[in-house]
């Protein structure tokens, strides 16, 4: 047991250390970013600096609670601190889209009054991203942690969208078609909007405790069906703690027979399959009233 804890902790501590050296190697390109997008009078690149300003907030805050997480529950968080990250994703989100606007009110204008951009300073910028992202993506790739898999897809586009700033650039360099950066703006932009929406969203179902999106309550409430022991389920609830933790409670019928500790054993271990890691069972004797309060 003492070997496993040792194991465990190193690859906590590996995990943290990854994401650590992310965040830095973001947060210090995005300060180079929005300098060299001011000298270069390319909103195209101020518009990949929110993004990576995005990305090292979404870095710091998963670090944080990378490490946040390894703190046990207690009696003001019974259930730990894992919905902590959903209050760091709704401030990124926030974040984004205050930003997402400013870059759009000053990018729209730039569609019918064109100015000059420099195109050699765009692709330097361009290499050096494509750079830093890269080796930030190599060093979340050894992870095995969800937090350091869906930052490093994050980082993945980012390196997608320097790939798009060094076609524009070239583009501009040798046509002069310097409509070319506004245009790329407003689609780095809509980007950042997207995702950044589509993530407010995930936010508040997990604060609004709906049924997460990979769970079907008829699928689970079959599964515990089929259970030996099992002659009735109602009442499920299924909810998350933060969008990968999820928990449940039920009321399940059973006959005086039955072996009530082996069966809600056997329903714990099924759940497991579906990422459901905490469950609450009531079990009622068959033609027992049910005892569900009727104002849930």
């Amino acid at each position: 047991m003492g070997d496993h804890h040792h194991h465990h902790g190193h690859a906590h501590a590996h995990s943290t250390e990854n994401i650590s050296t992310a965040f830095w190697l973001n947060l210090t390109f995005t300060v180079i970013e929005i300098i060299g997008g001011v000298f270069t009078n390319s909103m195209a690149i101020l518009s990949d600096a929110l993004h990576d300003f995005g990305d090292s907030l979404s870095l710091g805050l998963a670090w944080y609670f990378q490490k946040k997480a390894a703190a046990p529950a207690n009696k003001t968080y019974t259930y730990g601190y894992s919905r902590f990250s959903v209050m760091g994703a709704l401030i990124n989100a926030a974040v984004l889209i205050v930003g997402s606007i400013f870059i759009l009110k000053e990018t729209i204008p730039r569609l019918t009054n064109v100015e000059h951009s420099e195109p050699k300073g765009m692709f330097l910028l361009a290499i050096f991203g494509i750079g830093v992202n890269g080796l930030a993506v190599l060093k979340l790739k050894k992870g095995t942690s969800l937090n350091e898999r869906a930052v490093m897809l994050h980082l993945l586009e980012d390196v997608l969208g320097w790939v798009a700033v060094i076609i524009g650039s070239g583009l501009i360099y040798f046509f002069k078609w310097y409509i070319v950066d506004p245009i790329l703006s407003l689609g780095i932009t809509a980007f950042v909007f997207y995702n950044a929406f589509i993530n407010l969203r995930s936010v508040f179902r997990v604060i609004l405790q709906a049924t997460p999106e990979d769970l079907d309550p008829a699928k689970v409430e079959s599964l515990v069906a089929n259970i030996k022991n099992v002659m009735g389920v109602h009442d499920i609830k299924i909810w998350s703690l933060d969008g990968t933790k999820h928990v449940a409670s039920m009321h399940i019928v059973i006959n005086n027979e039955s072996d009530k500790y082996q069966m809600k054993s056997d329903i714990r271990h099924e759940l497991l399959h579906l990422d459901i890691a905490h469950v609450t069972i009531e079990t009622e004797v068959q033609g027992e009233p049910c005892s569900e309060s009727d104002s849930l």
